[in-house]
This record gives structure tokens, sequence and C-alpha cells, in this order.
């Protein structure tokens, strides 16, 4: 893989450039969890934080929020927001819920939902990026939606980055 923004096979040229992002970002997720065990990934660096499993189900859970808001225009249906909202809100129900899994689960959840994702976007052109769309009560577009998913996904990551160093320093004491 290229660590490049770069026209893209069967993307627009826009889209392209925020797939190359979303590609990368990905990369260095993938990175960050690696060999990661299920005592691991379910780490609570404290009481009311969030451990590396939930923040890789709160990715998918994101990506796929927005795919239904941009792909299919509508808001998720009851039983989408129940599904989603243990990892999407994080938090106790989060810490409650997202735990016992393995690495593979996570990582699945996250490429069938990056699959849709891509397949969706070559659908797409770059007039359909710049498209009006609400974030919550405020006038977004598609672009920006998409921006947040990977932005939203660098964050976590950096958290997941310092969760690790936790768990490295509570086995050396």
């Amino acid at each position: 893989m290229e660590n490049k923004i770069t026209k893209l096979e069967g993307y627009s040229p826009q889209i392209s450039n925020l797939v190359s992002m979303m590609n990368y970002v990905r990369k260095t997720t993938l990175e960050t969890v690696a060999g990661l065990s299920v005592a691991n990934l379910d780490f609570l660096p404290s009481g009311d934080g969030n451990s590396i499993g939930a923040l890789l189900a709160h990715i998918a859970a994101v990506e796929r929020f927005f795919q239904i808001q941009t792909f299919e225009e509508r808001h998720p249906h009851k039983s989408e927001i129940a599904t989603l909202t243990p990892a999407l809100g994080l938090g106790e129900l989060g810490r409650d819920e997202i735990r016992g899994r393995q690495l593979s689960e996570y990582l699945q959840t996250m490429a069938s939902t990056r699959e849709n994702t891509l397949q969706e976007l070559k659908k797409r052109d770059d007039e359909w990026l710049f498209r009006e769309a609400a974030w919550g009560t405020d006038l977004s577009n598609n672009y920006f939606l998409w921006f947040h998913v990977f932005e939203d996904e660098i964050n976590h990551r950096g958290q997941m980055r310092i969760i690790r160093k936790m768990m490295k320093d509570d086995r050396e004491e």
C-alpha cells in the first residue's frame, strides 16, 4: 500500500482523495491493535473509561451510522439504533455489552462495514460529496460527514495507543 492521496480506480477524484485518507487511517488503526488478546481488548483504563474493544466497535458503528444517513438518506430504524447504541454511545452500556470478543471479530465487523462503504462510494461522484446534509441540527455536507468518520477513528486510535501504554505500565509494576 502506498502512502499517497491519489486517484484510485473506480472512484471520482475527490472520492479518491477521501478513500486514500480512509485507507491510511485504517492501516494505522490495524497496526495499533495487532496482536491484542481478549484481555487486552477488554482492559479498562479507568472505571468510566472505554476499552480498546469498545473503541473498535465504536469505529464500525460510526461508519454504519453514516452509511445509513448518507447512502440510504434516512435516519436509522429503531432496531438499528438498538444495535448501534452500545458502540455509538460507549460509556456504561458499552462497558457492559462490548467485552469478551476476539480481535478477529472486531476486525471482521470493521472490514465488512468498510467494504460496504467502498462499494457505495464507487456509485457516487464528487457532486454527491458536496451535497448538503444534516448533522444533528447543523448544516453539513456528505464530504464533511465522511471526513468525520475517519477523523473520529484517528481520535480513538490515539486513545488506543494510550491505553496500550497503560497496559504496559500495569504489567511492569
